[in-house]
C-alpha cells in the first residue's frame, strides 16, 4: 500500500489546498505525491532546482502571500527530507 502525503513531497505544499488537486501522472491520474505546480503529467516543472532554490522559490511565495519572514523559515526548513530531496 502507498503511503498518503498531505503535503507534496517537492515543496511542501499542502495537497488539500492545490486548486487542481494535485500534479497529474502520465496516464492523467492525480499524483498522490506531488502537487500540480511542480509535477505535470509525470515530470517535475522545474527538474533542473535544488533543494536550496526550491527553499527559496517557497519563501518567496510564502512571502507573496503575506506570512512573516520568520514564518517563511519554519515553512521550509524541513523541505530537504521530502521525498524528492531525500537523496541529493
Amino acid at each position: 500500500m502507498s503511503k498518503i502525503n498531505k503535503n507534496c513531497q517537492s515543496c511542501g505544499m499542502p495537497l488539500a489546498r492545490d486548486e487542481k488537486g494535485g500534479g497529474t501522472e502520465k496516464n492523467g491520474e492525480i499524483s498522490k505525491t506531488y502537487c500540480s505546480h511542480c509535477y505535470i503529467n509525470g515530470a517535475f516543472t522545474a527538474p533542473e532546482l535544488t533543494v536550496d532554490q526550491m527553499r527559496e522559490r517557497v519563501k518567496g511565495k510564502l512571502a507573496e502571500f503575506g506570512f512573516p519572514r520568520f514564518l517563511t523559515g519554519m515553512f521550509t526548513r524541513n523541505i530537504h527530507k521530502l521525498d524528492r530531496w531525500k537523496n541529493q
